[in-house]
């Protein structure tokens, strides 16, 4: 089995969940030179536009457009998946595959059932993967344990307190960019599918708004927030924006 070393891995309930929450981030992260994958727990079939295929497709042009390096989904049941043994396993398994140093995941609290669902998943998942006694396989292959040193979550439709705020100032287009690939999912003049709550002309200029609003707390252009159940430690007080 090759071995293929991530620093950041990415979850989302369904696709677009982590464009919209941390897409700039991502993008930030990747120019400076770190490998960034992300892995959708869902195909996101349940949602009133579109449909699996279609968002099948967006999906992997919106990571064209983010550089990522590995993209995978999941096909948990859209609405039903559990945080249980069986779905921590298939999770387990992909952190254990790409090692990742770093683990971002839905946001703890949220209006969609599935957020905060994936959230607890993901970063249960990400302790019992440190475990030896806990066994998966890969290709037929005994995986090695392996525990992510960070969880963060990004935030999503509830305006949360962030724990940290990272500057994306210059890669909010970029961020744009890679949403607007799910066009099936947002403001499309000629669509004739329900609107939705994503989908309302306005909504494209409220995640600009957002990152502006959480950029002028830092004294940035725009940033995206984070939170975590960890203490954040920093080397000297010259680290706080």
């Amino acid at each position: 089995m090759k071995e293929i070393k991530l620093d950041i891995l990415c979850f989302g309930a369904h696709p677009d969940d982590v464009e919209l929450g941390c897409g700039g981030t991502i993008a930030k992260e990747i120019a400076n030179g770190k490998k960034v994958g992300i892995v959708d727990l869902t195909r996101g079939e349940l949602g009133t536009r579109g449909s699996a295929v279609i968002r099948d497709s967006e999906s992997l042009n919106a990571s064209k457009i983010l550089g990522i390096a590995i993209r995978e989904n999941l096909n948990f049941k859209d609405g039903f998946f559990l945080n249980d043994q069986k779905h921590q396993l298939k999770v387990i398994e992909l952190i254990r595959k790409y090692k990742p140093e770093i683990v971002l995941c839905n946001a703890k609290d949220d209006r969609h059932i599935d957020h905060p669902k994936g959230a607890s998943l993901v970063s249960d998942s990400c302790f019992l993967s440190g475990l030896s006694k806990v066994k998966t396989k890969l290709e037929n292959s005994n995986q090695s344990p392996w525990r992510p040193k960070s969880v963060y979550h990004y935030i999503q439709w509830k305006n949360s307190s962030p724990d940290f705020i990272v500057d994306i100032s210059g890669f909010v287009e970029t961020k744009l960019e890679s949403i607007k690939a799910y066009k099936s999912q947002f403001f499309n003049p000629k669509s004739t599918e329900p609107e939705t709550l994503i989908s309302k002309k306005n909504f494209l200029q409220d995640v600009v708004n957002r990152s502006a609003d959480l950029g002028r707390l830092i004294g940035v252009d725009n940033a995206e927030g984070f939170t975590t159940n960890r203490v954040i430690g920093i080397n000297n007080l010259n680290d706080i924006k």
